[in-house]
């Protein structure tokens, strides 16, 4: 992705981005009499997702015209790498500041391809000069960063087991001096962890907790939990052809959880970081969880099993505990958990969740700024009462048919203290269709919104 933002480019052709027919007519005001009439006899008025290619008398292309909505200032530039005729293009006039660099995002994330399993295909993609004045470092992270997560999520399952995606993150915390502990199959037993190993022992690939340390131990403590269900067949409680399709995604906050670590690394925050991600398969076998068996957790609080393909709630349920024993100043945990959550808001909108008001605020401010959308819904405490169990601490499904996000949400809560501050993001992790610079597929979702919280809350 990196490589179609370039150094120089003397020849590049001028680029000029316009939101509308207003923009239009203020910039004809200052082009050549070629200019104007070409775009007059093209009739071109900068409508959203358009282009003008000029040419001068002799057919050499001089400049090119790109209708924007100016509302997404980073999706806005994510179609022209590829719309474009391949070549060098710069742009004109120079965006400034913060613009730049989500320009230059933008560009670079509409690059994006998995070619993985197409090594036969190549793209004819257009470059982008680095604008002047843009923060590469942070560019080049943050797309790095996006380009890991969709990496990971579009990997299929028998490429992206436990064990793969315990490698990825080991990959990551060497390459910034982390530490990696991965307590694997058994060992999570000895090690306090059933509710891991329940959901993940039935499958051929064993379950495992990877444990993801970074940075000055006397600094601020945060803390990532990422949902690492590798694939999901519902289990015993079996999911339809339909529903199981996309299930390699179900690793999707996991997938967060290593990307936004790795932001705030390469960043070099001032923060303790921890990672920690539940790795199964949640697969059919002999000795799969069975409907109404009983759990037991880290945290003590024991959980009976009214559906089996509720089974993310209970790995983090161990991963949650374990965060929480740290008192962490920003826990927060990743998860394709709910259909509910899409139901509600749709595949595009994360659901927000927490127990702290002033980091909701902040996230969500920076998911405006930054075109990061994110909804946040209520831990409404009355609906507690549908998660109730008669036989164990609690029920990892819902007696009522409502609010299943909001109740998932609130299982959660039983293993995180009132007074850490936590938020929890329910997420497709995946784009159902194309769109610019966020092509069909996986996809990294509030990430850019949540890293800009953390780098406001501890400056590098």
């Amino acid at each position: 992705m990196i490589e179609h933002l370039i150094e120089g480019g003397g020849d590049a052709v001028p680029l000029t981005t316009l939101a509308g027919r207003t923009a239009l007519d203020a910039w004809l005001g200052r082009a050549t009499p070629t200019e104007r009439a070409w775009i007059a006899s093209v009739g071109f008025s900068a409508k959203p997702g358009s282009l003008c290619l000029v040419p001068d008398s002799d057919g050499r292309l001089i400049r090119v015209l790109a209708g924007i909505s100016g509302e997404e200032a980073v999706w806005d530039y994510g179609w022209l790498a590829t719309a474009l005729p391949q070549r060098a293009y710069r742009l004109d006039p120079a965006p400034e500041g913060e613009a730049a660099n989500r320009a230059a995002l933008g560009w670079v994330l509409g690059a994006y391809r998995f070619r993985r399993y197409k090594t036969d295909e190549a793209d004819r993609l257009a470059d982008l000069v680095w604008p002047e004045g843009c923060e590469k470092n942070t560019v080049r992270h943050t797309t790095e960063s996006i380009a890991l997560v969709r990496d990971l999520i579009n990997t299929p399952a028998h490429d992206m087991g436990p064990e793969q995606l315990a490698a990825a993150a080991a990959e990551q915390a060497a390459a910034f001096g982390a530490s990696c502990d991965i307590i694997v199959g058994e060992d999570l037993l000895k090690n306090g962890y059933p509710a891991i190993h329940a959901v993940g022992r039935a499958a051929a690939g064993e379950p495992r907790l990877i444990d993801l340390r970074w940075g000055d131990k006397n600094a601020p403590r945060v803390t990532l939990v990422g949902k690492g269900v590798c694939f999901d067949t519902g289990g015993l409680d079996l999911k339809p052809a339909a529903a199981m399709k996309l299930m390699k995604k179900d690793m999707g906050g996991a997938a967060h959880a290593l990307g936004l670590g790795r932001m705030v690394m390469a960043a070099g925050l001032p923060v303790r970081l921890r990672v920690l991600i539940p790795a199964v398969e949640n697969s059919v076998g002999g000795n799969a969880m069975r409907p109404l068996d009983v759990v037991h957790t880290r945290k003590g609080i024991t959980v009976e099993i009214g559906h089996t393909d509720a089974e993310g709630r209970v790995i983090l349920a161990d991963a949650l505990a374990e965060a929480d024993t740290e008192s962490p100043d920003v826990l927060i945990d990743m998860a394709t958990l709910t259909g509910a959550a899409r139901v509600a808001l749709g595949a595009d909108l994360p659901a927000l969740f927490g127990n702290d008001d002033k980091l909701a605020e902040d996230i969500l401010r920076h998911s405006k700024t930054e075109s990061d959308p994110l909804w946040r819904l209520p831990l409404w405490a009355p609906y507690r009462k549908h998660i109730d169990s008669t036989v164990a601490g609690i029920s990892n499904d819902s007696s009522s048919p409502y609010g299943g996000a909001i109740t998932a949400a609130l299982f959660l809560s039983e293993f995180v203290s009132p007074s850490t501050p936590w938020m929890h993001l329910d997420m497709m992790a995946w784009n159902t269709g194309s769109r610019p610079g966020r092509p069909e597929g996986g996809e990294a979702m509030g990430l850019r919104a949540l890293f800009a919280m953390l780098a406001e809350r501890f400056p590098a």
